[in-house]
């Protein structure tokens, strides 16, 4: 104290990172898309070793061994999203809650991103997986997975889908938020019209009165016996918005379908086929 060196002690000292996690899983995540998700990151978070450390001594070197284990047990992908994870909820405790201690994520080594995904079905394919999910006892995961197929719409878009939403009549479904905040309505081609006026309807107006973990739960088992290696079900929004690219080579019109607005974006999902861009070519050239 007498040469000015003491400080007094503030929270980075008496909070530890799992106190830190569990305030932001509690308070911030409900306030965003995809809280579900965060969630359940958060809290394996929790229970990881380096959750029990002071924030003081949550030191880049700790963050790294921590990087280091996860990558022993998950891809590269999926421990970067819980470092940039862990990365916005320490950057908002420093804005918002007086937390004084450097971010240590900031100062580490990241896996790299993930290169983007194009896995597409072909006819076979798709046939095997419609034939896995009729033995599904869960009656909309079916539907479901065919209007994905027509529309590209997205799994929350799909599960949050009322009947006041469509309009059979006019052929659209409104999606009154979409994952990067804006409404869109999405055109609805005839094998969608087919999938939707065949549904009954619930008596809480869902479209699919189901849940994420049954969508998820009820693919993954019609997956595996359909033999089909490596597909996730957002694959199908790839696969969808393939498909739609071939009626819809105008990417303006094919984005305004699938709420895609950078147009960076909607180049990782549209994917045509050699032999339909080779048929074309033949087209002019005839």
């Amino acid at each position: 104290m007498d040469v000015g060196a003491w400080k007094p002690k503030d929270q980075s000292s008496t909070t530890t990172l799992g106190n830190l996690l569990a305030r932001y899983r509690e308070h911030i995540t409900p306030l965003h898309k995809g809280s579900a998700v965060e969630a359940i990151r958060l809290q394996a978070m929790e229970r990881s070793p380096l959750a029990s450390l002071t924030l003081q001594a949550c030191t880049p070197a700790k963050v790294a061994e921590y990087r280091d284990l996860r990558l022993q047990a998950v891809s590269g992908p999926s421990v970067l999203r819980e470092l940039q994870i862990l990365s916005a909820v320490w950057n908002h405790a420093v804005r918002e809650w007086s937390v004084q201690a450097p971010n240590p994520v900031a100062a580490i080594r990241k896996p790299a991103p993930s290169r983007g995904r194009t896995r597409v079905l072909d006819q076979g394919e798709t046939d095997r997986l419609f034939e896995a999910l009729s033995e599904t006892r869960n009656p909309w995961i079916s539907p479901l997975v065919r209007l994905a197929l027509a529309t590209a719409m997205r799994r929350s878009e799909l599960l949050a889908l009322t009947w006041p939403q469509v309009d059979l009549q006019r052929r659209t479904a409104f999606v009154a938020e979409a994952k990067n905040g804006h409404s869109r309505h999405v055109p609805l081609s005839p094998a969608a019209l087919e999938v939707l006026a065949a549904l009954p309807r619930s008596p809480d107006a869902r479209v699919f009165p189901t849940t994420t973990l049954a969508l998820r739960r009820c693919f993954e088992r019609a997956r595996e016996r359909a033999g089909l290696r490596d597909l996730h079900f957002h694959d199908l929004r790839h696969c969808a918005t393939t498909r739609l690219a071939q009626s819809l080579s105008n990417t303006l019109e094919l984005g305004a379908v699938t709420g895609h607005r950078d147009q960076r974006m909607l180049a990782r999902y549209y994917h045509a086929s050699p032999e339909a861009l080779a048929a074309k070519l033949a087209g002019q050239s005839a």
